[in-house]
């Protein structure tokens, strides 16, 4: 009996040693974001010139994206064959599969590497181009010499994986600094392998323009160009670059870079500013104002010198013209139009403003706002799409320059519209929530780029989490996602862009993605390595991880 209990006992701590180690292995695995479930195995697969790569006919764009990306590591242009409606014929020995599960979700994948073949499963090409990214990861770097790495070993594993959530989002603000599209190409390969699936792109502000309109030329011809740039670093700054700034997207470009976020699974949402943050606009075409005065480009940061006269019928034909361009260019069924930080001081001080409200019975600014919010509203569902706005659009007071008595509100904000909330006490996310809207969280306290490593280091953007403390769990799914924002301000070059967004980008990713009980920061600082190597092979000057 002793005999047998030895046994017994033996047999019981191999297993969980073995466990043990499965999770050690599982921990060491350098992905980014986590995987939600990961399970090690012993051995490995080899990836040399040998390898095949078996796909259908619906995956086969995902295959020459691995194809290609093997290449780059091995130097081996390995071959692909196209074998059906669905993928499922047998793994045969060397073989990368592309496999069918109509079960998973769109976003979801599983991974499963062993010692004779690859498999990836997933019932659509999102989901198959995310298992790809994971495996990528777990491949070397690109660069130098591919024959110094080829054949490439691969761990065995197998990966079960899905979002968090539906929205995981980078902004990039060029309004302020013009970047270019090999700066915005570089962001959005980078936003692929970290399976973040929104682009946010705020194309227009108080200083600068960035999107041609061919309806109304003058927008690029003078919007997209000051004639100086507040510097120095901070707000209050009287320093001045006394160099001109200039640049925007022809239509064609903007097409180009479109396709480019779709070959990688990424919406591009359009950022039109309005009806405030519209001073290049007005310097354009000051009939847009509400002084109708000629005003230059601002030089300086902050809120502008006026907004849009939303009661003359010319300025909203305007406005819907410019939107049926943008829709033209931009396939994303949401629209963002901003609304944020419109000083109510213009609107009061115009004789044609208050009629205008007077005859629609608002009796505060922020009433008109949200009527005029809501008639944007109508016209972008008219053409199929949703509008999507910062929280200012519900008409709450988030600025200490807002006379309180101005902001109170009666109207309601058109059902439908993704409020993307950023200022506030989070009790009016919780507010937007329980009325029924969905919210997009980029809490600046948390997620603004702008700021800097002292504010929020990288363990406080790791730690943001998206559903705001209090909410009921029945208004959980209320809350799609999350966006990380990079204001433009203080980024005049690239690498001053770099720093500021790498490595925090890849925490955020693994917020809008992994499970909380999944995540650990210890973890995502040992895989932090393994993408600094990316980064520096790309010409990415990114931040030290230890700050």
């Amino acid at each position: 009996m002793k005999k047998i209990s030895n046994l017994f006992l033996s047999a019981t701590l191999g297993l969980f040693s073995h466990v043990a180690l499965q999770a050690q292995q599982a921990q060491a695995i350098s992905i980014i974001p986590a995987p939600n479930k990961i399970i090690t195995d012993r051995g490995s697969f080899s990836i040399d010139r040998h390898t095949t790569i078996a796909c259908a006919d619906e995956n086969r764009d995902v295959a020459l994206f691995l194809q290609n990306h093997i290449q780059k590591v091995t130097g081996s242009n390995i071959g692909i064959s196209v074998d059906g409606k669905n993928g499922n014929g047998k793994s045969g020995t060397g073989t990368i599969r592309f496999k069918t599960d109509k079960n998973l979700a769109k976003e979801a994948y599983r991974l499963k590497i062993s010692k004779n073949g690859i498999e990836i499963t997933a019932s659509h090409n999102n989901g198959w181009f995310y298992g790809v990214q994971s495996l990528i990861q777990l491949m070397p770097v690109p660069g130098g010499d591919p024959s110094a790495v080829a054949p490439v070993e691969i761990p065995a594993l197998t990966i079960q994986d899905a979002p968090r959530f539906a929205w995981r989002a980078f902004m990039l603000d060029e309004a302020r600094y013009f970047k270019g599209m090999e700066q915005v190409k570089m962001l959005l390969d980078e936003m692929a392998l970290l399976k973040m699936n929104v682009f946010h792109w705020h194309l227009t502000d108080d200083q600068g323009w960035r999107i041609e309109i061919k309806k109304y030329p003058l927008l690029t011809q003078i919007g997209s160009k000051r004639k100086s740039s507040q510097v120095g670093g901070e707000w209050k700054s009287q320093v001045q670059s006394a160099e001109p700034h200039e640049g925007f997207y022809t239509q064609d470009e903007i097409r180009e870079i479109v396709n480019y976020a779709k070959e990688r699974y990424i919406t591009i949402v359009p950022e039109i500013e309005m009806p405030g943050h519209s001073s290049a606009a007005i310097a354009s075409y000051p009939w847009l104002g509400t002084e109708k005065k000629e005003i230059e480009v601002p030089i300086r940061w902050g809120v502008g010198k006026d907004v849009y006269d939303v009661s003359d019928p010319k300025v909203f034909q305007f406005l819907t013209d410019v939107l049926d361009e943008v829709m033209d260019l931009f396939p994303s069924k949401v629209i963002h139009i901003g609304g944020d930080e419109v000083k109510y001081d213009h609107w009061k001080a115009s004789p044609s403003v208050q009629a205008y409200m007077e005859k629609n019975g608002l009796s505060t600014p922020a009433e008109l706002q949200v009527f005029f919010t809501n008639r944007i509203s109508r016209y972008l569902q008219s053409k199929g799409r949703r509008m999507m706005g910062w929280n200012e659009i519900m008409g709450h007071n988030l600025h200490e320059y807002q006379d309180k008595a101005d902001t109170r509100s009666d109207q309601q904000l058109a059902r439908g519209t993704i409020i993307h909330f950023w200022k506030g006490d989070l009790s009016l996310a919780t507010e937007a929530a329980t009325n029924g809207f969905e919210i997009v969280n980029s809490w600046h306290k948390y997620t603004y780029l702008d700021y800097n490593y002292q504010l929020i280091p990288l363990s406080k953007a790791y730690g943001f989490e998206p559903v705001p403390e209090g909410l009921a769990p029945k208004y959980h799914d209320k809350v799609i996602g999350l966006g990380c924002q990079m204001w433009g301000e203080w980024i005049p070059t690239n690498g001053h862009m770099h720093y500021q967004v790498f490595p925090r980008i890849a925490a955020y990713a693994e917020v809008g993605w992994t499970r909380p009980d999944r995540k650990n920061y210890d973890s995502f600082r040992s895989a932090l390595p393994n993408l600094q190597k990316r980064w520096a092979q790309r010409g990415i000057y990114y931040a030290p991880d230890k700050i």
